[in-house]
Protein backbone atom coordinates (compact mmCIF):
# COMPACT_ATOMS: atom_id res chain seq x y z
CA UNK A 1 0.00 0.00 0.00
CA UNK A 2 1.22 3.18 -0.82
CA UNK A 3 0.72 6.20 1.78
CA UNK A 4 -1.03 8.99 0.61
CA UNK A 5 -1.20 10.42 4.36
CA UNK A 6 0.64 8.79 6.55
CA UNK A 7 4.66 9.53 6.88
CA UNK A 8 5.70 6.62 8.97
CA UNK A 9 9.05 8.38 9.59
CA UNK A 10 7.75 10.73 11.61
CA UNK A 11 6.00 7.99 14.06
CA UNK A 12 9.11 6.16 13.87
CA UNK A 13 11.25 9.28 14.91
CA UNK A 14 8.94 10.10 17.87
CA UNK A 15 8.60 6.49 19.18
CA UNK A 16 12.38 5.13 18.75
CA UNK A 17 10.66 2.34 16.05
CA UNK A 18 8.76 0.50 19.44
CA UNK A 19 5.93 -1.20 17.66
CA UNK A 20 3.94 -1.20 20.93
CA UNK A 21 4.54 3.06 21.30
CA UNK A 22 3.52 2.98 17.80
CA UNK A 23 0.38 1.12 18.15
CA UNK A 24 -0.51 3.23 21.40
CA UNK A 25 -0.35 6.29 19.55
CA UNK A 26 -2.72 4.66 16.66
CA UNK A 27 -5.35 3.81 18.85
CA UNK A 28 -5.05 6.81 21.11
CA UNK A 29 -5.82 8.78 17.84
CA UNK A 30 -8.22 6.52 16.54
CA UNK A 31 -10.29 7.10 19.64
CA UNK A 32 -10.14 10.74 19.44
CA UNK A 33 -11.14 10.83 16.26
CA UNK A 34 -14.64 10.10 16.28
CA UNK A 35 -14.42 13.23 19.73
CA UNK A 36 -13.01 15.72 17.11
CA UNK A 37 -15.48 15.04 14.21
CA UNK A 38 -18.64 15.50 17.07
CA UNK A 39 -17.45 18.05 18.69
CA UNK A 40 -16.84 19.71 15.53
CA UNK A 41 -20.39 19.06 13.93
CA UNK A 42 -21.56 20.25 17.09
CA UNK A 43 -20.16 23.59 17.43
CA UNK A 44 -20.45 24.08 13.86
CA UNK A 45 -24.54 23.75 14.72
CA UNK A 46 -24.36 26.05 17.65
CA UNK A 47 -22.55 28.67 15.78
CA UNK A 48 -19.59 28.97 18.53
CA UNK A 49 -16.84 29.21 16.05
CA UNK A 50 -14.34 30.72 18.59
CA UNK A 51 -14.45 27.08 20.43
CA UNK A 52 -14.72 25.35 17.24
CA UNK A 53 -11.21 27.22 16.27
CA UNK A 54 -9.73 26.00 19.31
CA UNK A 55 -11.04 22.15 18.61
CA UNK A 56 -9.39 22.50 15.31
CA UNK A 57 -6.08 23.31 17.27
CA UNK A 58 -6.35 20.26 19.05
CA UNK A 59 -6.62 17.93 16.64
CA UNK A 60 -3.96 19.53 14.85
CA UNK A 61 -2.00 18.45 17.00
CA UNK A 62 -2.85 14.91 16.74
CA UNK A 63 -2.58 14.95 13.45
CA UNK A 64 1.14 16.02 13.53
CA UNK A 65 2.42 12.77 15.44
CA UNK A 66 1.40 10.82 12.19
CA UNK A 67 3.08 13.12 9.78
CA UNK A 68 -0.37 14.30 7.95
CA UNK A 69 1.39 17.47 7.06
CA UNK A 70 -1.56 18.56 4.71
CA UNK A 71 -4.02 17.93 7.13
CA UNK A 72 -2.20 19.53 9.74
CA UNK A 73 -2.06 22.89 7.67
CA UNK A 74 -5.84 22.72 6.63
CA UNK A 75 -6.44 22.73 10.31
CA UNK A 76 -4.48 25.79 11.12
CA UNK A 77 -6.10 27.49 8.30
CA UNK A 78 -9.30 26.75 9.79
CA UNK A 79 -8.76 27.31 13.30
CA UNK A 80 -7.50 30.76 12.32
CA UNK A 81 -10.91 31.17 10.21
CA UNK A 82 -12.79 29.80 12.82
CA UNK A 83 -11.61 31.85 15.80
CA UNK A 84 -11.92 35.15 13.65
CA UNK A 85 -15.52 33.88 12.64
CA UNK A 86 -14.89 34.35 9.00
CA UNK A 87 -15.31 33.00 5.67
CA UNK A 88 -17.92 30.54 7.73
CA UNK A 89 -18.99 28.77 4.54
CA UNK A 90 -15.55 26.71 4.24
CA UNK A 91 -16.26 25.20 7.93
CA UNK A 92 -17.87 21.91 6.53
CA UNK A 93 -15.53 21.87 3.99
CA UNK A 94 -12.96 21.49 6.55
CA UNK A 95 -14.51 19.12 8.47
CA UNK A 96 -15.40 16.56 5.36
CA UNK A 97 -11.48 17.05 4.72
CA UNK A 98 -10.86 16.14 8.12
CA UNK A 99 -12.57 12.92 8.26
CA UNK A 100 -11.82 12.04 5.10
CA UNK A 101 -7.82 12.24 6.09
CA UNK A 102 -8.13 10.76 8.89
CA UNK A 103 -9.83 7.81 7.77
CA UNK A 104 -7.66 7.29 4.83
CA UNK A 105 -4.67 7.66 7.45
CA UNK A 106 -5.81 5.30 10.07
CA UNK A 107 -6.20 2.74 6.78
CA UNK A 108 -2.69 3.41 6.13
CA UNK A 109 -1.10 3.30 9.89
CA UNK A 110 -3.32 0.18 10.25
CA UNK A 111 -1.62 -1.32 7.08
CA UNK A 112 1.78 -0.09 8.30
CA UNK A 113 1.59 -1.48 11.80
CA UNK A 114 0.47 -4.91 10.11
CA UNK A 115 3.01 -5.29 7.73
CA UNK A 116 5.66 -4.57 10.73
CA UNK A 117 4.46 -7.51 13.20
Amino acid sequence: MEYTIFKPEYLQSITGGDMEVMSEIAGIFGNQVPEFLTGMRSLLGQEKYFELGLLAHKAKGSVTVLGMDETARMLKEFELLAKAGEQKEKYSGFITKFEADTSTVMAEVADYLSKKR
